[in-house]
């Protein structure tokens, strides 16, 4: 039986609307009850992932910016892996001369971006962005950089990855945590290393571990874990990469919940 659950967020475990579901809330406090341990796995920056954890009410683990972070169910920083200061120059040089992209940092308890346009501003939530100078971009604490395309151009990112991976493949890791959204991190980053450290920590192994996901970025943490398990929405991409996996449901129809009731679930 698995004694870990590790999910991804958005196109997973959160709605389309990038809400958690009060029947979510319910199952994920029903497995904390009977002893599992979960562990939110997302790209997303800590400060937001934090928010989320909040509302769930359950102590949790927060594997983010694809494993760069992992903070304690006490919100305590244990792992960090930044992108080299040199390689961060380079990268925003390379980003800065297309002016079609935008270029997000997720630098310590930041978020940072080139280009302010990409975003409404009127509905802003507990996380916003700053604004900075690609030409002069900070280089300390940069967990994460990802990229986006003004006419969400998958296409483009997918070049833009190629070129990147051909200059900078053995100093950072690059994927893609939906078709719109190209992502870079150090090198050895991945939501898979990050869930086998956390699992050594609490006494247990890879394949005491359950994982969900939709994205290229959760390839190591499916491919890794006792059990990967595939959202039916996820882009094909990740459907290739792991054709034995199991594909189950739609996240606006709960199947993340759906499936650990079913399975993991102690019935009393």
């Amino acid at each position: 039986m698995y004694q870990i659950v590790a999910s991804d967020l958005d196109g997973t475990l959160l709605t389309s609307e990038h809400q958690i579901t009060t029947y979510t809330k319910q199952i994920l406090t029903q497995l904390h009850q009977q002893g599992k341990s979960f562990i939110f796995a997302t790209g997303r920056h800590h400060v937001d992932v934090a928010a989320m954890r909040e509302q769930v009410g359950i102590p949790a683990f927060m594997i983010t910016s694809n494993g760069a972070r992992v903070h304690d169910s006490e919100n305590t920083l244990i792992f960090q892996q930044n992108i080299a200061a040199d390689t961060i120059q380079s990268i925003m040089k390379i980003l800065a001369a297309d002016k079609t992209l935008q270029a997000n940092l997720y630098r310590n308890d930041d978020w940072l971006v080139s280009r302010e346009d990409f975003y409404d501003t009127s509905n802003e939530a507990h996380f916003s962005y700053k604004v900075f100078d690609i030409n002069n971009p900070p280089v300390d604490g940069v967990a994460k950089i990802f990229i986006k395309h003004e006419q969400k151009n998958h296409d483009k990112l997918a070049l833009l990855e190629t070129q990147l991976n051909a200059k900078f493949s053995d100093k950072v890791h690059i994927t893609f945590s939906s078709p719109n959204c190209l992502e870079i991190m150090d090198k050895g980053v991945s939501k898979g290393h990050a869930l086998q450290a956390i699992a050594k920590m609490k006494g247990y192994e890879l394949k005491d571990c359950i994982a969900f996901g939709d994205g290229m970025n959760d390839f190591e943490m499916l491919s890794m874990a006792g059990k990967g398990l595939i959202m039916e929405t996820a882009h094909h991409k990740v459907k290739e990469a792991l054709p034995n996996l199991e594909v189950i449901g739609r996240c606006d129809d709960e199947a993340v919940a759906n499936y650990l009731a079913k399975h993991l679930l102690v019935q009393k």
